[in-house]
């Protein structure tokens, strides 16, 4: 969990000494004490306290009220950015996968289909990642705009971040009148792509003001990934099998791999797709235009 969680700045004085003098076996000890170390079946669980994660140096209590402030200020830049984005008639998703998911190749494909098939739509991009500006060249490439956003140590995209970043693109400047709509009144809409950094961890719980979480995994990834990253899973609404010309090359099972996203999340709609090959777009395609 991504939290800024000043752990160097422990409020309880016993701790403090703890650190400064404690041997750091006995610390370990005492830490596989606190975590509910499963030692019998070789495993140690560090998320079974009510924080679902350990920070060195801090209580899980700590923890909490940490991840409250921080998700809490997210918040409100998500509510605004949701507000902001209504008030465009815009439709946000944000794309999340680990790396190499195939996510900017779908983007790209996507937005050349959407040219096909609905030319008069406008479409945008916020592109996030750590570092360079790549992966926004190869959108501008298909003719749509694109925001570079780097994170540079950071993990994922934050609301404040998102709403900055569409500030910057004319999205943001066509019909920026603020209001909704008369009722019957007829606006024009538009998408905005949010590819999140890559990563099935931290990205899942920041709520950037999008309509949908979209998770993207590839077959060359394995099917058991729904059940060791529950959360980004959970709060998908929509899971993407893709690479699906691999399969034959790969080890994975489909049918598997969506029986484990719906034991997490029995709601989550799957499709399967090639970004590079075409199948299923005409699917994913519908999908987006339904929402």
């Amino acid at each position: 969990m991504c939290v800024v969680c000043g752990c160097d700045t422990p409020t309880d004085s016993s701790l403090k000494q703890s650190h400064a003098h404690a041997h750091p076996y006995a610390q370990a000890q005492s830490l596989a004490h606190s975590v509910h170390a499963v030692t019998s079946t070789g495993v140690l669980h560090f998320g079974t306290h009510a924080a679902g994660v350990s920070v060195p140096g801090m209580s899980p209590m700590r923890a909490i009220q940490i991840e409250a402030d921080v998700l809490g200020a997210n918040q409100q830049y998500a509510t605004d950015n949701r507000a902001h984005f209504a008030a465009h008639g815009i439709t946000a998703f944000n794309l999340l996968s680990s790396p190499g998911s195939g996510k900017t190749t779908l983007l790209c494909a996507t937005i050349e289909a959407l040219k096909q098939q609905a030319p008069h739509l406008p479409v945008a991009v916020i592109e996030g990642d750590q570092q360079t500006s790549l992966d926004a060249e190869r959108i501008r490439a298909t003719g749509a705009p694109a925001i570079q956003v780097n994170t540079g140590r950071g993990c994922h995209l934050d609301a404040r971040m998102v709403g900055q970043a569409f500030a910057q693109l004319d999205l943001h400047q066509a019909g920026h009148h603020h209001a909704h709509p008369a009722p019957g009144h007829q606006r024009t809409e538009a998408m905005l792509f949010i590819e999140n950094v890559g990563n099935l961890v931290c990205p899942a719980m920041w709520d950037l003001g999008e309509l949908a979480k979209v998770v993207i995994l590839s077959v060359t990834e394995g099917e058991d990934k729904p059940l060791k990253y529950p959360d980004m899973f959970a709060a998908a609404s929509l899971m993407l099998i893709n690479k699906m010309d691999l399969l034959p090359h790969v080890n994975f099972d489909v049918q598997t791999c969506i029986a484990y996203a719906r034991r997490i999340n029995p709601s989550i709609e799957v499709l399967q797709i090639s970004a590079t090959r075409g199948d299923g777009m005409t699917a994913w395609l519908n999908w987006l235009h339904a929402h």
